[in-house]
Parts: structure tokens; sequence; C-alpha cells
């Protein structure tokens, strides 16, 4: 049995229609005590977290946000988000993955891999965690180009019928959009700021980064392709970038640091956290897992002391 698929000939013309803006006026009073919590505790780290322990008190994952993944083409964000909703997943939180660049096959062997932590799992163990899967997870099967208020119609489905937490939009170069029209592209993140706000859905947005003369040095939220709203209008902004320098050290025979991380994840902006810096990160082949150190082995995400421990 595998995850569940939302085809392309399912019906979505109810969901076509634009949701209400639903703005609300409220006394500030109403919010006193609230306030008076969080000034005399701090802020409190809600929503869904990570695969990696120390993001745990850094960033979170809450409902009715946008989140923007971006960095350059073949750094990783597509892998580090898979293993992200792998990991959403086994906190019980229901995902919907919409990748108009890879058949669901592949997206799904890839998180059954980081899932239970090795490159061929038992088929049985597949089999299993696909049984699993089936009650919270689904796969959007399109690849190319897609228009956008179709989009937005099987995000709304996925919300209100499958009770989707997270919804992967991967990525934002297929959704219709030309690349100089800003306008269009800045609709567009409205209307997925209201469906998140509206349905309560945490929408990841997966967009590229411009390209660089020079790999070796990470990119910035100024970089997204596309309108500078986008950055503007999200929530929270994540770059991912591998380490190219040593990656080249390493072909080059040099030997290698092991506090030099192979990735970082860049946090540029977190809308409601107050946190906003580099983590880093290794890289695991087998298992296709980014780690917390150079010497962590892959684990099997499915137990639950790999979230507790």
């Amino acid at each position: 049995m595998s995850a569940n698929i939302i085809r392309d000939d399912i019906d979505f013309g109810l969901y076509m229609e634009s949701t209400e803006a639903g703005h609300k006026l409220i006394p500030a009073g109403a919010f006193a005590e609230e306030v008076a919590d969080y000034l005399q505790n701090g802020l409190q780290m809600t929503g869904a977290r990570l695969p990696w322990r120390k993001t745990w008190e850094r960033i979170r994952f809450r409902p009715g946000e946008v989140t923007l993944w971006s960095g350059m083409n073949g750094h990783g964000k597509s892998l580090a988000l898979g293993q992200a909703a792998a990991g959403f997943v086994c906190q019980r939180e229901p995902v919907c993955i919409a990748s108009f660049e890879m058949r669901p096959v592949v997206t799904l062997a890839r998180m059954t891999r980081q899932t239970l932590g090795c490159r061929q799992p038992d088929r049985g163990a597949v089999l299993e965690l696909h049984e699993i899967w089936s009650s919270w997870l689904w796969a959007y099967d399109q690849q190319g180009q897609v228009h956008s208020e179709k989009i937005l119609a099987v995000m709304r489905y996925a919300a209100q019928e499958l009770g989707v937490k997270h919804f992967i939009l991967d990525s934002l170069m297929k959704c219709g959009l030309s690349e100089d029209d800003y306008t269009a592209q800045k609709l567009f993140l409205d209307a997925l700021c209201t469906i998140g706000r509206d349905t309560g859905i945490h929408v990841h947005l997966v967009a590229h980064s411009r390209k660089a003369r020079d790999e070796t040095q990470a990119p910035g939220k100024m970089d997204v392709k596309g309108s500078g709203s986008i950055t503007d209008q999200v929530d929270n902004v994540v770059i991912w970038w591998r380490n190219k320098a040593k990656e080249n050290a390493i072909q080059a025979g040099e030997p290698s640091d092991p506090n030099n991380p192979d990735a970082l994840m860049l946090i540029e902006k977190q809308r409601n956290g107050e946190f906003e810096g580099k983590v880093g990160l290794w890289f695991e082949q087998e298992s296709l897992q980014f780690t917390e150190r150079a010497d962590q082995q892959p684990a099997d995400m499915l137990r639950p002391s790999f979230w507790t421990e």
C-alpha cells in the first residue's frame, strides 16, 4: 500500500472560489492575560518541530503560517524539506506534498530512506511504513506547470477534506506565474497567506535563489528569485546551502575539518519567533538524512525516543 494520491482528475470546482479575508476587530483588553504571560515567561515555542534537536528552541512551524524554503538549485532544499515532512508525519501532523518536479514514487522513496534510516530497508518495513502513512501523508500527482488557481483549490481541498496541517508546494516556478510578473506573484502569495490563515494549514513554499557566480558563498533572503514581496509576505524564510568549499576541498584530497558542516540552514526571517541565524548540519548518504553532528549515525525517525531522547 502506498501513501494516498490526490489525483488531478478530481473536481476541484467547489474549492476554486477565494476564501473570505476573515479580519476581526478585537479590543486590546482581550489580550491582557496573554500579553502578561508573554512578558513574564517569554515566547513559548509551539508548533511542529524539525528532526534536529538543536532547532527545537529556535524555530517551529505553527498553524496558519507560510514558510519560504529557498536556496540554489541542487543544494538540497527539497531533500531537507522531505526529511522535515517525514518528521511532521512522525509527530502526527498530516502532510500533503505537491511536487511538480518529481514523481510521487521518487519523493516517497527518498522519504522512506530518511524515515527508516537506511538505503534499502526491508520490504516488510517499507510496506508497514506506508500503511502508517496512509492516514497521515498525501501526494498530489501532477508534474509540470499547474495553474495557480488549481493549486489553491487543491490546498483548500487538502485542508478541508483531508485535515492536512502542512502543505508542501515545490516549487513556485511551476505555479503558472511568469518570472517577471511581480504583480501576479504578489497576488499568489496573498492567496497562500489567506488560505493559511483561514484554514490553519502551514504552507511550505519552495523557491529557487538567483544563480550566483560563486556557489561557495551562502545566499540570503535578498537572493530569492522573483518579486521582493515574496519574502516580505511570508512568515518564515529558510535558506538551504551546501558547503561547496568543503566538497571541493575533499575532492582535491585535502583533510576535512569534522567541525565544518556539510550544509547550513539559514533562518533569515521568523515573524513569530525570535531566532535568526545559522544551523550547521551534516549529510549521511546511505539514509539521505541530514544529521546534527558529523559522528551521528542515521536513526529510525519512527521511534518515539527519536523525538524525546
